[in-house]
């Protein structure tokens, strides 16, 4: 398997214009930069049979991706995206966050059993008409603010009552790991967690990278001990500098009761390569319980 040109939660800048230069753009700001991006996405749904949906969530319009025709399902899985990209550099934050490799979609694209829906953070893949309340710091210092969290607890209640599912399964990809374990806080109706990458310590994050903390968002290591009982398993990869196990390994031992959620290290996997590839063949394996890792 091979790793995918992909966003960075910093963004350096020679990823960025590696990845520019693969979509055909000389910015991460120009209209071409912003536009191939968009495309690709509305190219793997539309490749699949998937939608874009719009979703009117409060604060925000959420874009979501969806399989044609909608399925009517008991239970859900909902794969939130990751930050996007976030900032150009170290001290530059984008004008718009819509991933340069939208890892999320790519997972949600390949769930291999059941019915899946694709929810994308604030301001990603919107039109301008959509971009109701963009400002960068919805993807920087409030990334994982409390009307982020709504807006995203907002959308579950559509997605879910369109396809008149009882319960969820939430799969958070990077800061989507965050932001799931923030909505399932407040949800009765999730039965089960997923992180790939996840980051579930965004202090200790911040402290490990030596940038600038999150002083607008929520804490999701806060909310660790009301989520004890709710089965978890969270995918790290052996190779990943971006969000190390080590993250991951924290989070658990905040939770009071850690009988329900298991860590799983899978070698050779860095935070981009290689979720995507191998899911269809890591996610049914998630159905079997494995020891928690400390």
């Amino acid at each position: 398997m091979k790793a995918t040109l992909a966003n960075s939660l910093l963004a350096p800048p020679v990823r960025l214009v590696l990845a520019l230069m693969a979509a055909g753009a000389t910015s991460a700001c120009s209209p071409t930069g912003l536009e191939a991006r968009r495309s690709e996405a509305r190219s793997l749904a539309a490749h699949a049979g998937w939608e874009r949906v719009a979703i009117d969530s409060g604060r925000f319009v959420l874009i979501a991706h969806r399989p044609r025709p909608v399925q009517r399902v008991e239970r859900l899985s909902v794969y939130i995206e990751g930050d996007g990209l976030a900032w150009l550099s170290r001290s530059e934050p984008s004008r718009d966050p819509t991933p340069l490799d939208p890892v999320a979609l790519g997972l949600a694209l390949r769930h291999p059993s059941g019915a899946a829906v694709h929810l994308a953070r604030p301001c990603q893949f919107t039109l301008d008409m959509e971009r109701r309340n963009c400002s960068n710091k919805y993807w920087t210092s409030h990334r994982f603010a409390p009307e982020v969290v709504d807006s995203i607890d907002h959308a579950l209640d559509r997605i879910k009552a369109d396809h008149g599912a009882q319960a969820l399964e939430l799969v958070g990809y990077s800061g989507g790991g965050a932001i799931a374990a923030l909505v399932a806080a407040r949800r009765d109706d999730v039965e089960r967690l997923i992180t790939v990458a996840g980051n579930l310590d965004p202090a200790a994050w911040t402290r490990m990278h030596r940038i600038t903390p999150l002083e607008g968002s929520l804490d999701p290591v806060v909310v660790a001990p009301a989520l004890s009982e709710l089965e978890q398993i969270h995918l790290s990869g052996a190779k990943d500098r971006e969000l190390p196990a080590e993250l991951a390994q924290g989070w658990l031992r905040h939770l009071r009761s850690p009988s329900a959620a298991s860590l799983r290290i899978v070698p050779d996997f860095d935070h981009h390569c290689c979720w995507v590839e191998a899911w269809p063949m890591l996610y049914p394996g998630l159905a079997s319980r494995a020891a928690p890792a400390h």
